[in-house]
């Protein structure tokens, strides 16, 4: 079985990996696959956002020589053209990584879990047999990301407006898609997990 996992910031999307992980699926964090890419594709982002980043006096490389994703980000961060400009640069390499994990995984027999925020907007999307969407209140979540991140409220409230519409994107894929709300403990989201889980297994 290929799952997708998704959901907003704070909402517990990488908890509810966690616990999948324990339950012995492979798990891949399409996050960590951006860093990689990233990395792997610095001198085309340098040259790709050269121009913005000396308007704005950034630098988008730190003392070691890695990328400074912090800076992009700042670039990029609400200008739809920018954020693209990225992603056409990322996301095929990205697409490519998942690809292989799928396909080492499924030759091994393994469930696979794709954790990734934006997996709607990678091919790989078509390969999910369901998608799990976890999600949570608002005020919740902003307490959340305040205690991990130390954000002021105004920063968190800024990054939650921009996915404001992110779950109306999975409902516009062909996902068989599961809105798990995570508004307890972790005992309470584990029983819904196995639930989830359950049905997907009776369906299939």
């Amino acid at each position: 079985m290929v799952l997708g996992l998704a959901g907003p910031m704070a909402a517990g999307k990488n908890l509810a990996a966690e616990i999948l992980v324990q339950r012995g699926w492979a798990a891949v964090d399409a996050d960590l696959l951006v860093h990689e890419v990233i990395e792997e594709k610095k001198a085309e982002i340098v040259a790709a956002f050269s121009a913005e980043a000396e308007a704005g006096g950034l630098s988008l490389l730190k003392a070691d020589g890695t990328v400074d994703r912090r800076a992009i980000g700042q670039i990029i961060f609400g200008h739809p053209e920018l954020v693209e400009r990225q992603e056409n640069i990322v996301y095929p390499g990205v697409n490519k990584r998942i690809d292989a994990f799928l396909e080492e995984n499924r030759r091994a027999g393994r469930d696979c879990l794709l954790n990734a925020t934006l997996l709607y907007k990678v091919p790989s999307i078509h390969a999910v047999d369901a998608l799990l969407y976890v999600d949570a209140p608002v005020c919740i979540r902003l307490l959340r990301a305040r205690r991990r991140d130390g954000l002021s409220y105004a920063r968190i409230l800024s990054r939650f407006r921009s996915q404001r519409n992110l779950f109306s994107q999975y409902r516009k894929s062909a996902a068989d898609i599961k809105r798990v709300w995570n508004i307890g403990s972790r005992a309470r989201l584990e029983r819904k997990l196995d639930a989830f889980l359950s049905s997907c297994r009776l369906r299939g």
